[in-house]
């Protein structure tokens, strides 16, 4: 299948490292015009420089709806609608797992912020564009904890997750009319940047093996099987796919 997106205007938020790079590089060797957008500007600014010419690097906080409204607007200007766009950021704040009795309000609704409302807001500044082009994707990068449990232990994160699911299957419900499809790609536990990384010496050796061992094809996964993922789900070929959540995780 061999899958273009030349002419296509994409958004890939969290863009700075993980799958936020690796689907911002993926869109980018395929021929679309990529705005990535991040909080964090210096390895954004090396996504920018990874991906080439194609591609514009957006300072930007997901979680401030006016930011995001000023952004999109701008963009629709020079590039005319959206056509894909990615809701990747999102994470763990750099929280860790406690029990829930010291699990203060900011701690909560800071990840509810990120992951949750910003894909809201983003999604609701795109809408118009897809809507008065007749077509559209949309594609959340949540996660298997918002299927199950986090490996983590943070309520809040498990909670956003599933939150981000069920705004899946709503939206795809709202925007199909119009052509438009909502999508979720539901990853495992990937190696994927700093955070994860600790994550995973934090688990030590035994730890580790657990996770493995809970894995149908014995081993992690990388940014690239979640990227393709959404490649797919942008594509043409899933064009009467919408409201699905993709587990991309080996196989529970």
């Amino acid at each position: 299948m061999n899958i273009r997106f030349d002419g296509c205007t994409v958004i890939v938020t969290g863009a700075a490292h993980g799958f936020g790079r690796a689907i911002a590089l993926a869109f980018a060797s395929r021929g679309a015009k990529v705005h990535a957008c991040d909080v964090v500007a210096d390895e954004l600014a090396e996504t920018e420089r990874l991906c080439g010419a194609s591609t514009t690097a957006h300072t930007l906080d997901v979680t401030d709806r006016d930011a995001v409204q000023r952004l999109v607007a701008g963009i629709v200007e020079v590039d005319g609608a959206v056509d894909v766009l990615v809701n990747n950021a999102g994470g763990v704040c750099g929280q860790a797992g406690r029990p829930i009795e010291e699990i203060s309000q900011k701690d909560w609704q800071v990840i509810f912020d990120v992951n949750l409302s910003g894909a809201f807001y983003m999604t609701q500044a795109v809408a118009p564009g897809m809507k008065a082009k007749g077509k559209g994707r949309v594609v959340n990068i949540s996660s298997g904890a918002g299927l199950g449990i986090s490996l983590t232990g943070i309520q809040a994160y498990a909670s956003a997750k599933a939150g981000q699911i069920g705004l899946t299957r709503q939206l795809a419900h709202e925007l199909g009319p119009w052509g438009i499809t909502v999508n979720n790609v539901a990853p495992g536990f990937v190696r994927s940047n700093p955070t994860t990384e600790r994550q995973w010496d934090a688990m030590g050796p035994d730890g580790q093996k657990r996770v493995l061992e809970g894995i149908a094809l014995k081993r992690l996964g990388d940014p690239d099987d979640i990227s393709n993922a959404v490649l797919f789900f942008a594509s043409e070929q899933a064009g009467w796919i919408s409201g699905q959540i993709l587990s991309v995780d080996g196989g529970k």
